[in-house]
């Protein structure tokens, strides 16, 4: 009976419901899971008069020309290279065509569902509208239940399979919350602390020598065994740099898990003598910029809440204190946005007060769309396993990440900390099958994803470093020359258990291990891609603002023209490899590779090859 429960559909009374049309009747099946997904389990049914802000993606009718319009923009060699589009311009190329928004608005109101209160983002391709459990299982005929997390006892309201109309198939995307059970708690914040490794006091006498351009001949053997901004500026010859153009160029952070980058942790309040001289420097404990980057200290950042993220000072995050640290170390003084992201408060059985279920992707992309202007550089360090990722989800999503770069931001996501998998990476389709097993958004082909590495004089791959084949995208084509060869060399080695024709990651990478934090005050040792994305992301946040102080446009969407006339303007990671899945996962070797992707930034070469 309870599996039944679980994965059955709903056949809603029509007692006191709207009488639907019958060409509303003839459903579907959108997405289904074979089980419920690992890590959840069933609590109870869900109330039929429980509050849900449904949101549907509808089909975009010019979103072909959207993903042209991108690779044209992207593409250094296109006459349109840096012509990045405006809000407005993106919103009228993906927005639906009237014929899908008549149609959708007839459901809508057969099912008591007012058009006129319904809420119309990103051109009118996103409808966010309140309905009751009741109302959405008779839409999507499906059952919501109550799922309980195992690891976190957090309550989410989800169904394992919905269903549309068969008329509306064509013009409805995505439902949402319907089958994707991973709230932020559960999904994996790509760092993990260090204890084994002794953090440091300070680094004040190496960030002294930092003079003339930064090689790996003058990095000290330290940075093999713990990582400061002075370690990274040296390695990827950024020490040399001062930014110019701070009141136009930014740096976004996109922050979740109720995480929050403490202030006292990152900036201090300098007490000045009659001469103006600092005398003392207050603040929790030592703080970062004190330890670390002394030229930088009285700095601070902005947090922006999104959808009550929250901004909790006495409740730091190690994820968020890594995040802005080290994006601040490497761009600063280029301002640092933290968005702070709410959007998956627990359900609490019981309790009749409404709360919103949604994804938290879904509410940051709706508030950053919806700016006018947008920082030019974005870094964010999470992500699931593909395969628990609906497919119309992730796809949705990655479309959502391709309008952002066509308005002319970088996108930077963390490759994750599994290498080509964790556990035994067994498929959830029923088959049960062993295969490597990519990370979202690190999959998606809009984004450039940021691998690890460690070590110092050579640097190497790390094993953490994720890295693989989507099994949802197909492999784009500003790729393929270097995926080619990497699979050429493969000999076969473990194909069986990779999609080869999928989008390979991570595209670039930067070191991952052993990073300095002050987390609650004290230093602490954190690695993880969490570390290498808002690294890498400075080093781009960087490019952006000599591009921009030059008088050209930023760079926007980076993997068309890293793939082709930034190639030499990486460090080529030639050792280290990613074990997972109970195999050695992949190796890495000359050229791009699935463990560093094409290998770790030489800004002045960058600044002389893209800049």
């Amino acid at each position: 009976m309870l599996s039944v429960l679980l994965v059955g559909c709903l056949v809603a009374s029509a007692l006191g419901k709207p009488l639907v049309s019958k060409r509303w009747k003839d459903f579907e099946v959108k997405h289904a899971w074979h089980d419920v997904p690992a890590g959840w389990q069933f609590h109870d049914i869900a109330p039929e008069d429980h509050i849900l802000n449904l949101r549907i993606a509808l089909k975009q009718d010019r979103f072909d020309d959207l993903v042209t319009a991108l690779y044209e923009v992207s593409d250094p060699a296109h006459e349109k290279y840096g012509q990045h589009l405006s809000k407005e311009e993106v919103e009228a190329l993906v927005a639906p065509h009237p014929s899908s928004v008549d149609l959708i608005d007839a459901w809508l109101s057969d099912h008591g569902v007012d058009p006129f209160s319904v809420q119309r983002l990103n051109g009118g391709s996103w409808l966010n509208l309140e309905v009751t459990v009741g109302q959405a299982s008779q839409m999507l005929n499906c059952s919501y239940n109550i799922y309980q997390h195992t690891g976190t006892s957090e309550y989410i309201i989800r169904t394992t399979s919905y269903s549309l109309p068969s008329l509306l198939h064509p013009h409805i995307n995505m439902v949402a919350p319907t089958t994707y059970f991973s709230s932020m708690r559960s999904m994996r914040a790509t760092s993990f602390v260090q204890p084994h490794i002794k953090p440091i006091e300070d680094d004040h006498d190496f960030a002294a020598s930092l003079v003339g351009a930064g090689s790996l001949a003058t990095v000290p053997s330290s940075c093999a065994t713990t990582i400061t901004p002075s370690c990274l500026r040296a390695l990827y010859n950024t020490s040399t740099y001062v930014p110019k153009a701070t009141a136009t160029n930014k740096l976004g952070i996109a922050g979740y898990l109720g995480e929050f980058a403490n202030n006292a942790d990152l900036q201090v309040m300098l007490v000045l003598d009659s001469r103006g001289r600092k005398t003392h420097v207050f603040g929790n404990l030592q703080t970062f910029f004190e330890k670390f980057r002394t030229d930088a200290v009285g700095t601070t950042f902005q947090t922006v809440e999104v959808n009550g993220g929250g901004d909790d000072q006495s409740d730091p995050g190690v994820e968020a204190n890594l995040d802005i640290q080290y994006a601040e170390g490497m761009s600063f003084p280029t301002p640092n946005i933290y968005y702070s992201t709410g959007g998956s408060p627990p359900f609490i059985p019981d309790d009749n007060t409404p709360t919103n279920t949604n994804e938290p992707y879904l509410n940051w992309l709706d508030f950053i769309l919806n700016q006018t202007v947008v920082p030019q550089t974005f870094t964010t360090s999470y992500g699931d396993d593909e395969q628990t990722v609906p497919v119309d989800y992730a796809t949705t999503v990655c479309g959502l990440f391709a309008q952002l770069g066509a308005r002319g931001s970088s996108i930077m996501f963390s490759s994750g900390d599994d290498g080509v998998g964790a556990g035994d990476c067994l498929t959830n389709d029923g088959t049960n099958r062993t295969q490597f097993q990519p990370n979202f958004p690190a999959s998606c082909p809009f984004v450039t994803t940021v691998g690890a590495t460690t070590r110092v004089n050579p640097e190497v791959g790390i094993d953490f470093s994720g890295g693989g084949f989507s099994n949802y995208f197909g492999q784009p084509s500003y790729q393929a020359t270097a995926v080619s060869t990497f699979l050429g060399r493969l000999h076969g080695v473990n194909t069986s258990l990779f999609n080869s024709a999928g989008r390979a990651y991570p595209d670039v990478s930067a070191q991952g291990q052993g990073f300095q934090v002050v987390f609650n005050g004290s230093t602490i040792s954190v690695g993880g891609t969490s570390a290498s994305s808002p690294t890498f992301a400075g080093v781009i946040s960087l490019l952006n603002d000599f591009r921009i102080s030059q008088g050209r446009r930023p760079l926007g969407f980076l993997n068309p023209i890293l793939y082709t006339a930034g190639v030499a303007g990486f460090n080529d990671i030639t050792s280290g490899s990613n074990p997972g899945c109970n195999t050695n996962g992949f190796s890495a070797g000359p050229g791009w590779d699935p463990v560093t992707g094409l290998g770790t930034p030489d800004f002045g070469k960058l600044q002389a090859l893209i800049g």
